[in-house]
């Protein structure tokens, strides 16, 4: 199973009074292991960069203004999430700003069946408790001291350590290795045991099968390990 955990830094709060998506961190997950793949892009967001969201995230006017604009990302974004499920913390706000952005070039909206959203799954979790990512990251013992700022690549990454505590640890499908992801990811089918080469020797002692032996005997012939 493919996820994307997925960030988006914004200059506000809501793209129907102007506001635009600065930055895209985005971190692959195949059976709930990272691969490695990660998306990363600053974009130029045609406005000014109000004084909170420079503080908030340090990207200012000089620094995205060379950055492509959002119409000349949008496909490799769209290609490198393809139709994975999509991992956000607080999933109504960076699919507000995605499909508003998409809306804007005449592309189909993201459907919200597709983002799993951390936020409440940390609020059914442990419900009363502080479910903020950096709360999170203490709760589980993820270090997230290089997270001074807000940057979308680093939040997915520490998101993504967030997720699989969430869901029960690294390993709900047994994909142990990167090798398996990578396997997955090449096959394009999940990686499955095969048979021994050959059977392992009985670790039973020859009194052990006497001794069952007798007693299957003294239940009598409608024992049920009699029956054919």
């Amino acid at each position: 199973m493919r996820e994307i955990v997925l960030d988006t830094e914004t200059t506000g709060f809501e793209p129907s009074e102007g506001d635009r998506i600065v930055e895209i961190g985005a971190v692959e997950l195949i059976g709930h292991m990272p691969t490695g793949r990660t998306y990363h892009q600053y974009i130029n967001p045609q406005r000014t960069m109000p004084a909170e969201a420079f503080a908030v995230h340090g990207l200012g006017d000089d620094f995205l203004a060379d950055k492509p604009l959002f119409k000349d990302i949008a496909d490799d974004f769209l290609t490198f999430i393809g139709d994975a499920k999509l991992v956000i913390h607080n999933a109504a706000f960076d699919m507000k700003f995605l499909n508003a952005e998409l809306g804007w070039l005449h592309k189909p909206a993201l459907p919200m069946n597709r983002a799993v959203d951390t936020l409440m799954i940390a609020r059914r979790k442990f419900p009363g408790s502080p479910a903020s990512l950096d709360a999170l990251c203490r709760r589980f013992g993820i270090d997230n001291a290089a997270r001074t700022l807000h940057g979308a690549l680093l939040d997915s990454e520490i998101l993504a350590e967030v997720y699989l505590e969430l869901i029960g640890g690294r390993q709900p499908d047994f994909a142990l290795a990167q090798g398996s992801a990578d396997s997955t990811q090449k096959n394009g089918a999940a990686w499955r045991a095969g048979p021994r080469p050959a059977p392992l020797a009985s670790r039973l002692t020859a009194e052990e099968t006497a001794a069952h032996t007798a007693f299957v005997n003294a239940m009598g012939d409608d024992a049920v390990w009699k029956r054919a």
